[in-house]
């Protein structure tokens, strides 16, 4: 592999947090850039015992120092920091930086005018719930995504936190992180990036939403040709209580499909596109599927374009030694591999380095303090003792001011 991930170099500040933060400092730190966390000041931390590990689970190739942000030394830290550092993530409240006297426009951004701040929230900081406690839940609620998913009939059922934290929140304040890199390489200024997962929930549901006026998606919920409503995009139960996902959009798919299943398109109740045909087609699907287990239908569908493919549970793919992979490829400059392994041997698809402990499939977490000393020392020549030091559980400035 000829070049480092493309990230390499770019010093992250990440404020300890909820899922989305974490998850875009995650990607920052798998495409190569130096990640190191600001935990709450705890006993133990930076010592030779350090706490348990925290809650957060998305700790990959990051480390870790503790500080006490509501201390002057503290502060006085972290305010030391932020002229060597590109990228600071912030998950708090709106107005939580503000208070703590880390101000992105009339602090930091002075401190360091190539600095990027990089604000996640979950409702709008300048809409009606700006104020307002949250969750993917009500993020997705508001933004009118929510309304659309779930079964005909049914409560509106969200998809765990996959939507908001991760796709609308995390993922897209990692795009606008690099937008703004991007940006900083020709202007040589950082900016604040503002993310919140209504926003990012709502761009990503544009089709569903802009579809609600065409014959796709102009029913309620749970009756619609991609929300459970159409019986050959939709899942069945085998006869063993494994689920096969059939996605036969198209005519020629649908003809394959109906061949797998042994079912003579004579036989139906009329066009497949008649959704008066629809009930009885879902109940053929659901008795026929039913008559088999998901290991004879993968048998008979394998290798074909029915576009039915079984559902696969996490312990199988794990206990199947299924590899996990970096979010994209780039070949001629890959991200840090997820999966332990050969570093010089790795191929591009699987990302660049031996990759990290758990393979991708479970993390031990990271407990505050640990590693942070190092990058401290490797980013800014810190010792402790003599430009910093441990009190209460938090590493606090020696001598004051923001200036080595």
């Amino acid at each position: 592999m000829s070049q480092s991930p493309p990230l390499t170099g770019l010093r992250v500040l990440e404020f300890a947090g909820l899922a989305p933060g974490p998850f875009a400092g995650l990607l920052l730190a798998d495409w190569g850039a130096s990640v190191l966390r600001i935990d709450r000041s705890v006993p133990g931390a930076h010592t030779s015992t350090p706490p348990p590990p925290t809650s957060d689970l998305l700790t990959r190739h990051k480390t870790s120092i503790a500080v006490d942000i509501k201390s002057p030394s503290g502060i006085s830290l972290i305010l030391s920091l932020i002229p060597h550092v590109d990228i600071l993530i912030d998950p708090f409240r709106p107005g939580v930086l503000e208070k703590a006297g880390l101000g992105p426009e009339n602090v930091l951004l002075k401190l360091n005018p190539r600095l990027i701040v990089a604000r996640m929230t979950g409702f709008r900081r300048d809409g009606k719930y700006s104020s307002m406690a949250g969750h993917d839940i009500n993020y997705l609620a508001v933004s009118g995504v929510l309304s659309q998913l779930g079964r005909k009939e049914d409560t509106p059922y969200p998809p765990a936190n996959l939507l908001g934290d991760f796709g609308g929140g995390g993922l897209v304040c990692f795009l606008g992180i690099v937008m703004a890199v991007l940006q900083r390489q020709q202007s040589g200024k950082g900016q604040v990036v503002e993310a919140n997962m209504v926003d990012g929930v709502a761009y990503l549901g544009i089709m569903p939403r802009l579809a609600r006026k065409t014959p796709m998606w102009d029913k309620g919920r749970g009756e619609n040709l991609l929300d459970g409503g159409c019986p050959y995009y939709d899942t069945y139960e085998c006869k063993d209580g494994r689920y096969m996902a059939v996605g036969a959009l198209e005519p020629h798919f649908f003809t394959h499909l109906l061949k797998g299943l042994n079912i003579p398109l004579s036989s139906l109740s009329g066009p497949r596109d008649n959704r008066t045909t629809w009930p009885a087609l879902r109940t053929l699907f659901t008795r026929t599927f039913k008559s088999k287990t998901r290991a004879e239908w993968e048998k008979i569908f394998d290798g074909t374009d029915a576009c039915c493919t079984p559902v696969l549970t996490q312990d199988e793919l794990e206990e199947n030694g299924y590899d996990q992979r970096p979010i994209v490829t780039l070949r001629d400059s890959p991200g840090k591999a997820i999966a332990e392994g050969d570093a010089d041997t790795r191929p591009a698809c699987e990302g660049q380095g031996i990759g990290v402990q758990g393979n991708g499939w479970e993390s031990k977490g990271l407990a505050p303090g640990v590693g942070g000393e190092e990058v401290l020392a490797r980013w800014m020549g810190w010792s402790r003792g003599r430009q910093y030091d441990l009190v209460d559980g938090g590493l606090v400035r020696l001598g004051g001011g923001s200036k080595l």
